[in-house]
């Protein structure tokens, strides 16, 4: 039974596709209708928070456990050998699980007894990157059935803790906790999200479940171009599908590089750009040397500590705060006690004085920008005639030292004082908005349904955005190189389905902490931090602010305490200080950081390796198949590797974007390019290699243009006006426009054209 003509129950698909559409668009887009409460739960937040996650996991586990008993075992699988193979894995692993925890709890004490923290973070990070690099010496290979799947031998549960770790990227870990923070339930103008992301990434393993993984493991693949190539025949599906996959997996991993950087610095001190090259060697060890049958072993490994690093402080929070370990289930009765506290300050006085305060800077900074050469003359006049006061005694004080570094940090020229007051104006006045330009935590979309027609547009756009966010997030799953690959591991297309299923379980124990993180966190904010003087605030927050692009403060309004207004906390900071701010000891933190390095690590093995087989595999080689042939594949699949990750160091090292920006990006891209031939080739047998081709083409092009052109230096280089937006849907979901305008085109071309032979 090939790929392409498999047997299949259509009613089952049907109707958890059914349920899976339901639970996810038919939820969110029926939120703000979802009145009263669940167990003290806001019903529309739960459910998009956590109800929909669990009919995800049961449809994805319901629809493997159906499908399997019916097409009962294997013919001519060992499955006597595989048991006996699982039972040494599983004995192996939990020692591994057991010396970790051992390990941890040995730095804990040594901690308490005088061990300096320097030598705590030393310890713990060099011993992690050890053990990542021992497996992958000890996994070395040049067979290319090792290096490409892991000899297709990897057991379901483990699998789906590798694909879990390569799934749980530095997004998810770093920085998703934090965009929930700042976006709550849904985001607002120009950062629609929210709970977006938990249902987007874990939706969308229903679809991979469900239309995808299965049929493409059947087919025994190295790659998913050669799923291109096998099904439609021919040199161009193949090279287009590799080149998506380059584009796709570079733009992914230049984000978790970044948080390779982000990460190493923080543990080690060291600049920014020597912790990306420090982190590198961790990645390249496992990818360079093992390719895959290392990279699952290192995944699987660093699993562990991603999801203890994650779990431990948003247990203990939970447990200080509510007295409940629980989190996931605990944190509901926050939720309310952050409404009243939001609109305690909406009203509040001191609150309204930082506002308007950044509401003149704005328009100060707006001011200047109508003639930026005069403003920048009347500045250094200015700082020149103050500079000029202290003379005599006073002219080695610290005021007047201050005055000299704000003189030598005026802008040189005028583009620069153009480009720098330009991004004040905008910051100042996003954060001349009430709770700093951040929206209710609870609540289902900015404006209001049966408000003025501003408020209608408002409401009809946050909206349309979540959605589309969401659907760009699920479709761009079901068409990640790096996530489907990993399917190809396992021994046989029933141990694919368990494998797809034990994924999604692994994930959603971290899926559903995180908006428990954002919420007790934003708590232990407002209830604690909040109206203190600035001389007693603790000490992680001026340890913390050394980056302000993490944490800033400023007295604002005069006042001598701390507004919420005054604070700004960036995305990536909510993760990694959550020890610290709940108190907990220094080898917390380290963990934390090890996790947030391990989740980077883990992404980054499995998407250069995808980028390295997409150049040397898919790409350059004409698929001859000897051994000799397959040996010097690999080899070159190595060097490309190795090339491929010194260029996204590069690139991360300029910091292009955010991570939660870059990886969402990403993920629309995936779905433009490859479901919507991919889906049709598996289930329609009347596609056509050229209209996979022109599919390919017509959604990723659409999709790159959309970016592209709402990006403000291309428009402007373009000469065109406005925002450049299609019914105001964001860049980053470009995606919407890309998949629709693949499937339109796979089908009328396939349709007018002669189908080749399916293979």
């Amino acid at each position: 039974m090939t790929a392409a003509t498999p047997q299949r129950r259509w009613s089952l698909h049907a109707g958890l596709l059914a349920l899976w559409f339901v639970a996810s668009f038919g939820v969110v887009f029926f939120a703000r209708d979802l009145k009263g409460l669940f167990a003290g739960w806001p019903i529309g937040f739960w459910f998009a928070a956590q109800g929909s996650v669990l009919v995800f996991i049961f449809v994805v586990v319901y629809f493997a456990w159906r499908e399997n008993r019916r097409e009962g075992p294997e013919p001519g699988f060992n499955y006597a050998g595989f048991e006996a193979r699982k039972r040494r894995l599983h004995w192996r692993f939990a020692t591994y699980i057991a010396g970790l925890l051992v390990f941890l709890l040995a730095l804990a004490i040594a901690e308490r007894f005088g061990l300096p923290k320097a030598w705590v973070a030393g310890i713990f990070l060099s011993s992690t990157l050890v053990l990542y690099a021992v497996i992958g010496v000890y996994g070395r290979t040049a067979d290319a059935a090792e290096y490409y799947v892991a000899a297709r031998r990897i057991p379901a549960v483990y699998n789906g803790m590798a694909t879990a770790a390569d799934w749980m990227s530095a997004a998810s870990f770093i920085s998703m906790a934090g965009g929930l923070y700042l976006q709550g339930f849904s985001g607002s103008g120009e950062q629609p999200g929210g709970l977006a992301y938990i249902l987007g990434w874990t939706g969308g393993f229903c679809l991979v479940a469900l239309l995808v993984a299965p049929y493409l493991r059947r087919m025994n693949l190295y790659t998913v171009p050669d799923y291109f190539a096998a099904r439609f025949g021919g040199n161009w599906p193949r090279i287009i599908a590799a080149m998506a996959a380059i584009l796709v997996s570079f733009t992914y991993v230049v984000a978790q590089i970044y948080g390779v950087g982000l990460i190493t610095s923080r543990l080690t001190g060291v600049h920014f750009e020597i912790g990306i090259l420090l982190g590198l060697g961790g990645v390249l060890v496992c990818s360079f040397l093992g390719g895959m049958r290392a990279v699952t072993w290192t995944q699987a490994v660093q699993y562990v500590v991603i999801i203890l690093a994650f779990l431990i402080p948003v247990s203990w929070l939970s447990f200080k705060q509510l007295g409940n370990p629980f989190a996931p289930i605990a944190y509901g009765q926050q939720l309310q006690k952050i409404a009243i506290m939001e609109d305690n300050l909406r009203n509040s006085p001191a609150e309204r004085a930082v506002i308007d305060e950044y509401a003149r800077r704005a328009d100060e900074m707006e001011r200047r920008l109508l003639d930026v050469d005069a403003a920048l003359l009347a500045e250094r006049r200015e700082l020149r005639a103050r500079l000029a006061a202290f003379v005599g005694v006073r002219a080695d004080s610290d005021a007047a030292n201050a005055l000299r570094r704000e003189l030598a940090a005026v802008p040189k020229d005028a583009n620069t004082a153009r480009e720098r007051w330009a991004r004040a104006a905008a910051d100042y006045r996003e954060r001349a908005r009430p709770l700093g330009g951040m929206p209710g935590h609870n609540a289902p979309f900015a404006g209001d349904p049966k408000g003025s027609e501003s408020e209608q547009k408002a409401f009809q756009s946050s909206r349309n955005n979540f959605l589309a966010l969401m659907f760009c997030l699920m479709v761009g799953t079901t068409g990640l190189p790096h996530l489907l690959t990993r399917f190809y591991t396992t021994p046989t297309v029933a141990e694919t389905r368990r494998s797809v299923a034990w994924s999604l379980i692994f994930i959603a124990l971290l899926y559903l902490s995180a908006p428990a993180l954002a919420v007790l966190v934003k708590f232990e904010v407002m209830a604690h931090l909040v109206g203190q003087p600035y001389d007693s605030l603790p000490g992680w927050m001026a340890q913390w602010s050394r980056d302000p692009a993490l944490l800033s403060y400023a007295d604002v309004n005069g006042d001598h305490i701390l507004q919420f207004a005054e604070l700004k906390i960036g995305p990536d900071l909510v993760m990694l200080a959550s020890p610290e701010i709940s108190g907990l000891p220094y080898v917390i933190s380290v963990l934390v950081a090890a996790g947030g390095l391990a989740a980077a690590l883990s992404t980054a093995d499995g998407l250069l390796l995808t980028i390295g087989n997409a150049v040397a595999h898919d790409a350059y080689f004409d698929g001859v198949n000897s051994k000799a042939e397959a040996m010097r594949r690999v080899m070159w699949s190595k060097f490309a590797l190795l090339v491929v990750a010194l260029i996204a160091a590069y690139v991360a090292a300029q910091r292009p974007a955010g991570i939660l920006y870059l990886v969402s990006a990403s993920f629309s891209l995936a779905g433009a390019a490859f479901v919507p031939a991919m889906v049709l080739g598996i289930f329609w047998q009347r596609t056509t290699r050229a209209g996979a081709v022109a599919g390919m083409l017509a959604g990723l092009g659409v999709s790159v243009y959309y970016m592209a052109a709402n990006q403000p230096v291309v428009r402007q280089w373009m000469g065109l006006s406005g925002d450049g937006r299609w019914w105001d849907i964001q860049p980053v979901s470009a995606g919407v426009f890309g998949v629709a305008c693949g499937f339109a085109v796979t089908i009328l071309v396939s349709l007018v054209t002669t189908a080749g032979k399916v293979r």
